[in-house]
């Protein structure tokens, strides 16, 4: 009697020294708290939602039958194919190149583990229109293989392939970096133990390790496919403006560009096509999101 007594005497202390366990942020003063919000949702206001809003209006001034005639235009739907061929080709590379280097950095050690890591990184730290100057020098006609892909007819600068392997190039950190380290997190256990059960490696990658990154193999691949369909700088060098070969984001500036003072319908136009690609982002946002809840339900 006397020990639960006891027991119930010492509950409130407890109580007590838990509640004396505040987080430190959470003592910030009220105003301080509402100004920090405040700065972070009128940035949001001021620099995303009302360029937004005045884009979606301009894409919508001449009305809705020239906005869809901006989207239905010829040079539109060329720039919409080549914008989702170079997209469709770019994101399954990197998904094959970022499951085999993610699965090398963290599952193996080996001479030069740091250089390729900061290789993959490499197209953070460099300029589009720099990477796109690579490639001409590369591949260009006076550049180091274009005397040989010349002899055999080979075009590559100032035609399709050139699109795709600079777009290729801007995205190709996305998927790797977002596997590295869910595929460290995640340890080699699992893959160990389906192996002391004699599964073969197809078996243990699509049945073990697959299952494991699969949210985060799909946020780098929104992530790569909103690049890819973004691109400017490099495409822009490798393509030299030719009007057959703009992606979206060419086009779009073509058209901006074109624009005479005493014809502005073209303005609206401009605006239409750039608002494409910004429900596109919007899609992606929101992907992105879901695939952020789906990952922290999970980690509950």
């Amino acid at each position: 009697m006397n020990a639960g007594l006891e027991c119930i005497h010492l509950m409130p202390k407890n109580d007590q020294t838990m509640k004396t366990t505040v987080d430190p942020a959470t003592t910030e003063p009220r105003w301080v708290r509402y100004l920090l919000i405040g700065i972070a949702l009128s940035f949001v206001l001021l620099f995303l939602l009302l360029p937004l809003v005045f884009m979606m209006f301009e894409a919508f001034s001449k009305g809705v039958a020239h906005y869809k005639n901006s989207l239905t235009d010829e040079d539109t739907r060329n720039a919409l194919y080549l914008t989702l061929l170079a997209a469709g080709v770019a994101v399954p590379i990197n998904i094959v190149f970022g499951l085999t280097a993610s699965w090398c950095i963290a599952k193996f050690e080996f001479p030069g583990k740091s250089i390729l890591i900061t290789l993959i990184d490499l197209p953070f730290a460099i300029s589009p229109v720099v990477a796109g100057l690579l490639l001409v020098l590369l591949f260009g006609l006076t550049g180091w293989f274009g005397s040989f892909l010349d002899d055999h007819n080979i075009k590559i600068i100032y035609a399709i392939p050139g699109i795709i392997i600079a777009t290729l190039f801007v995205t190709f950190p996305f998927v790797a970096r977002e596997l590295i380290p869910v595929m460290q997190s995640q340890g080699m256990e699992e893959e160990l133990a389906a192996w002391v059960l004699r599964a073969r490696g197809w078996q243990i990658f699509w049945r073990v390790t697959l299952p494991n990154i699969k949210w985060g193999l799909l946020y780098g691949v929104i992530l790569c496919n909103a690049r890819a369909m973004g691109e400017f700088g490099a495409v822009a060098v490798v393509t030299g403006h030719l009007s057959h070969l703009r992606t979206l984001p060419l086009h779009i500036e073509d058209i901006y560009k074109s624009m005479p003072r005493d014809n502005p319908d073209n303005y609206p136009a401009a605006f239409a096509v750039a608002s494409l690609l910004a429900m596109l982002a919007v899609v992606t946002l929101v992907a992105k999101t879901l695939i952020e809840m789906k990952t922290a339900k999970e980690k509950e």
